[in-house]
């Protein structure tokens, strides 16, 4: 069985907007068109491509591996014509991490990265989300805070961070160097929603010197959290790369656990100049801000 290329280029741009209408209106064909192109890939591979769940539409395993080897074929096709002819000055660089990720770890990769020229398209997305987008090809450079091996991608650890409690400078806790997991008693705390590997580190942290979570309000996003606390909301406790508003302090809590940020992409792939550039920019030198 051979793959009809065409329509495997099709179904990347289906998966890209798991809606017809929009993916048809994308491609600039009709929406019965690119519906009957998928049709035929599906049949000539013998098992779904996607499914509904609910309302929307969801890819399968199937899928997700047609769109990465779509993804796949793509960035082939760039890097055999750059190589031709010289780079294309309108093919991004895709890099997914976090909000968090963003504002206070990747700030000065991605500043250094725009001054040497190169166009660069960022996404967001938890660990989860950022692990799927480079499985599937949708980035082509992922950060997160977990260094777990995953078949085909590679990982270079970038950064290992510890946690912090953010007070103002007038608290009774802010002349302490460092803080034990007891000190938090009693306090109100904005923590992520449950589930979160931030929150629950902290809730077992918490559990083994029997002390309860005490939760002030649950927000998701440390520039988020440390904007609560500069309102009063309560306390949290963060990654200590965060940079913190006038006033506050952040107090390192050593017992609680250290956090590895790691840069991944898929193996065996050809590297664009600008792409090659940036993992160097991540992983070669310190990312995280003085």
């Amino acid at each position: 069985m051979a793959l009809n290329l065409e329509w495997v280029d099709a179904f990347v741009d289906f998966a890209d907007h798991l809606n017809f209408t929009h993916a048809a209106r994308f491609r600039n064909i009709s929406q019965p068109a690119l519906h009957a192109q998928i049709r035929r890939l599906q049949e000539s591979i013998g098992s779904p491509l996607y499914h509904r769940k609910g309302r929307n539409l969801e890819l399968s395993d199937a899928g997700r591996k047609i769109a990465a080897f779509g993804r796949e074929l793509r960035l082939r096709e760039r890097c055999l014509l750059a190589e031709l002819h010289g780079p294309r000055a309108d093919a991004p660089v895709v890099l997914q991490a976090g909000e968090g990720a963003y504002l206070y770890l990747l700030d000065q990769a991605i500043r250094r990265f725009r001054s040497g020229g190169g166009l660069l398209q960022l996404r967001v997305g938890d660990a989860e989300r950022t692990r799927i987008a480079i499985v599937e090809g949708r980035a082509d450079i992922g950060v997160s805070p977990f260094c777990t091996e995953i078949e085909g991608i590679e990982s270079e650890l970038i950064v290992e961070v510890g946690q912090m409690l953010i007070v103002p400078k007038t608290h009774e806790l802010a002349s302490r160097k460092r803080l034990f997991v007891r000190d938090l008693r009693g306090l109100d705390l904005v923590v992520p929603p449950a589930g979160r590997p931030q929150r629950t580190a902290l809730e077992e942290a918490l559990r083994g010197v029997d002390l309860p979570l005490k939760v002030a309000v649950e927000a998701t996003g440390w520039a988020l959290m440390i904007h609560l606390v500069r309102l009063g909301v309560g306390f949290a406790v963060v990654n200590d790369f965060c940079r913190l508003p006038r006033g506050f302090v952040g107090i390192p809590i050593p017992a609680l656990p250290r956090f590895q940020y790691c840069a991944f992409r898929r193996r065996h792939l050809p590297r664009s100049n600008a792409g090659a550039r940036l993992w160097a920019l991540l992983v070669g030198s310190p990312s995280r801000p003085a």
